[in-house]
């Protein structure tokens, strides 16, 4: 439960058809289980005590007599236990029978809630046994308990305020305004389904949707716990699928026919984070009522998927769509820039690195776009101390292979000639020979492109601005900064791609050696002809800081939760110890505050994803900002070798 994780569970042991004492047994060893496994949320399905196919005989006395000795068993059951269970029974109520969901904790009954929408149609018929549930709440007794009777009914954790459970049954989630959209608004995080649903042909796909569809409707997490083995075969079957998501993502999954359950942890601070920066998500609680309980305060054990590479859709096939998408996004934001300016040329310091890589190869995409040659795009190379042989022959090939104009200024003669104007002394490599250099050529960079009526296309990335790693007024400065929106680990991806669709064996040979080669701004001298200044030497490997900057950007977690979180991430990686996480992680930190003045005044760039440092759109903060609090954050941990 620390960090807002709650360990959930949707259930569905097999079951005899009106056997009550059997069922609850059933429920009853698969419950222990689970709470021994850490569970803290057990849902089980629609009808779990009775079968859901009892059909008439849920109208006989001695059925639903039964029922409540089994509810009673239970609540006896879960007296000792540190879990909150939800069950379904049939319940009589004023005369009335009820399609109810029991939720109970601590051997006390939380509250019963109803099942609003009772499907009359196909093999359902449910109307002949149940009336629909009431939002009017009331107090009933219940196994010698007063309890909360109705639909609008939430659930809170004292110790986690963040849990808060809402209830739905089965046809509730088929309707067109299901109930829970109204128990979200109210300020459950989390929805708990008991269904009851049949297997039929393409079903088990339409349910998977429907379940994500609604939990990222609701930025909430969703659990669906469905019928399976043992309800009559009579006219149906029962698959046992069940289901949990958050936010549109489904966590666990226990296939129709597997047996078994759906088992993860759920973040309920995502889901107040996601709330939280969403304007529209207009909470409203009227006409409901929240009964409070208690769950032991622990640290749940991580088994869900932490992404490391959340920038990185995993699959190949998802990842060759969105770099494609993103390329495009690029090329069309640039091409209406260049279009809007009247723009002669397209002017790109090329290096023969990643980022100037991939903004030549957006360039070009823009030009075709406006049915311009890619020769309206100048790549201009500044070699100087730091250039390398590698570095300078890649770029000449890539420009020759893209058919782009190319030229070369060597920027040697002015960085000695400004040193000698500023006084450095050039045996002296500290910020100001290495930010000279950058800012020369800058310089010749925006005096190019007014020269031949062009704009300066930017190369930084999303990593570099969080970093700050960008010499202000230098490469820091452009008229329009393509990669502005694209995280490093993602550029990485992007230039595979475009070498994996390469026109000739040449480009795509070239692209794989510029991916090849060690991330650096070449601004200190060469030694051997090789590299001698690596970024993820010095400011730590880009991978680890995407992971960070996502989670503060994304969710806005404290850096005690995201360790955590980058702890399970990147388990196994021996080059990746406690320690290694922690220092960078509060590198992290202290780079983001500290050049926030560098991303107050950013170039236009185009938006391509959740996360992006635009000061006109989605990251506002002032220049001025202190650390102190996340650092002390940092401080509190335990750090282990």
């Amino acid at each position: 439960m620390k960090d807002g994780f709650l360990k959930a569970a949707a259930l569905s042991p097999a079951l005899r058809v009106a056997d009550c004492a059997y069922n609850v047994r059933q429920i009853t060893d698969a419950l222990h289980k689970a709470a021994a496994r850490g569970v803290k949320l057990a849902v089980f399905p629609e009808f779990c005590l009775t079968g859901y196919t009892c059909g008439d005989l849920f109208l006989q006395r001695t059925l639903q007599t039964g029922a409540l000795d089994a509810l009673s068993a239970l609540l006896a059951e879960t007296q000792e236990l540190d879990v909150v269970a939800l069950v379904g029974l049939p319940l009589l109520v004023h005369g009335k029978l009820y399609n109810c969901a029991a939720v109970l904790c601590h051997g006390r009954i939380l509250g019963l809630v109803p099942k609003t929408y009772l499907p009359n149609y196909g093999e359902f018929y449910e109307k002949r046994q149940f009336t629909p549930g009431s939002t009017e709440v009331e107090l009933v007794e219940m196994c010698g308990q007063q309890v909360p009777f109705g639909t609008s009914l939430l659930f809170r954790c004292r110790q986690m305020p963040s849990f808060v459970l809402g209830v739905e049954i089965c046809e509730d989630l088929w309707s067109a305004l299901p109930p829970s959209t109204f128990h979200a608004l109210a300020g459950a995080t989390v929805i708990a389904n008991l269904s009851a649903s049949d297997e039929t042909v393409g079903k088990a796909e339409y349910r998977r949707a429907l379940v994500s569809n609604q939990s990222a409707r609701l930025l909430c997490g969703y659990l669906y716990a469905s019928a399976g083995h043992g309800e009559s075969t009579q006219d149906m079957v029962f698959a046992g699928h069940d289901l949990i998501t958050e936010n549109g993502t489904i966590l666990a999954e226990n296939a129709p026919f597997d047996g078994g359950c759906a088992e993860t942890e759920i973040d309920c601070q995502r889901m107040e984070a996601e709330r939280a920066r969403n304007t529209s998500f207009e909470l409203s609680g009227e006409g409901y009522q929240t009964v409070e309980f208690d769950l032991e305060p622990v640290e749940t054990v991580l088994t869900r998927w932490i992404d490391p590479a959340p920038f990185v859709p995993g699959d190949p096939k998802r990842r060759a769509e969105r770099c494609e998408l993103i390329l495009k996004m690029q090329a069309d934001g640039l091409a209406k820039r260049l279009e809007h300016a009247h723009a002669k040329t397209a002017v790109i310091g090329i290096s023969g690195g990643l980022d100037s890589c991939l903004a030549l190869l957006v360039a070009v995409r823009a030009m075709k776009q406006l049915g311009r040659p890619a020769r309206d795009v100048l790549a201009v190379t500044m070699p100087c101390f730091g250039t390398t042989k590698r570095t300078r022959s890649n770029a000449e090939i890539l420009c020759d292979e893209l058919q782009v104009s190319f030229k070369e200024i060597d920027i040697a003669n002015t960085v000695h000639s400004h040193f000698a104007d500023i006084g450095q002394d050039e045996s002296v490599l500290d910020v100001t020979f290495e930010n000279g250099q950058a800012r020369v050529r800058t310089l010749e960079l925006m005096d190019t492109a007014n020269r031949t009526g062009g704009l300066v296309v930017g190369t930084g990335d999303l990593s570099e601005l969080a970093l700050g790693w960008a010499t202000y007024n230098g490469d820091h400065m452009s008229m329009y900064g393509v990669n502005a929106g694209v995280p490093k680990t993602l550029v990485r991806h992007l230039v595979r791609y475009e070498a994996d669709i390469a026109a000739t064996d040449a480009l795509r040979t070239v692209l794989l050696d510029i991916l090849d080669t060690p991330v650096s701004p070449e601004l200190l001298p060469a030694k051997d002809g090789e590299i001698a200044q690596k970024t993820e030497d010095l400011v730590g490997p880009y991978e680890l800081h995407d992971f960070y900057l996502y989670q503060v950007l994304r969710f806005g977690f404290g850096p005690a939760k995201i360790f955590r979180l980058a702890k399970t991430a990147f388990a196994g990686r021996p080059e990746y110890p406690d320690s290694v996480l922690y220092k960078w992680l509060r590198n992290f930190y202290w780079r983001f505050f500290a050049q926030q003045f560098k991303r107050s005044c950013l170039p236009d760039g185009p938006k391509v994803g959740s996360v992006t440092l635009s000061p006109r759109g989605d990251w506002r903060m002032p220049s001025d900002a202190c650390a102190a609090l996340w650092l002390a954050e940092l401080e509190q941990l335990q750090i282990k070798d």
